[in-house]
């Protein structure tokens, strides 16, 4: 097997969130997209974490691109970073990217040693 890295992976490392614009600024109308694989690393034992990434959000100017939301997503797979730190910085890149009406990010992590966790951040309790 080479070092060379597989189109797919290299596409991930390279992975940017894109915006598109909103082909109908002047409606308010809401977009859910669900995430079911995210993973990521436990930055204290290093194990696997497994969450589904809910996102609401009312646009403005931009919506997200898709693909790029899903590179971006799994380019966390191999990062060191706890729960609550993944779901506010998937919050705060997305906020800052598309300036949303309202903004919604919710990290409903699978159990492990027996505890679940929720993380809710949404845009009404910034108040922003």
């Amino acid at each position: 097997m080479s070092g060379e890295l597989k189109y797919g992976e290299k596409e991930i490392q390279e992975a940017k969130l894109e915006v598109w614009p909103n082909p109908n600024p002047e409606k308010n109308y809401t977009i859910n997209i669900t995430f079911p694989e995210f993973t990521c690393l436990c930055p204290r034992s290093g194990y696997p974490d497994f969450a589904t990434i809910k996102i609401t959000y009312v646009p403005d100017q931009y919506i997200v691109e898709l693909k790029s939301l899903k590179l971006y997503l799994n380019k966390y797979r191999n990062q060191y970073i706890s729960h609550e730190e993944a779901t506010n910085k998937i919050y705060d890149d997305l906020y800052n990217l598309l300036k949303p009406r309202f903004l919604e990010v919710i990290g409903d992590w699978n159990p492990r040693g027996n505890v679940k966790t929720v993380i809710k951040i949404s845009s009404e309790e910034q108040g922003k």
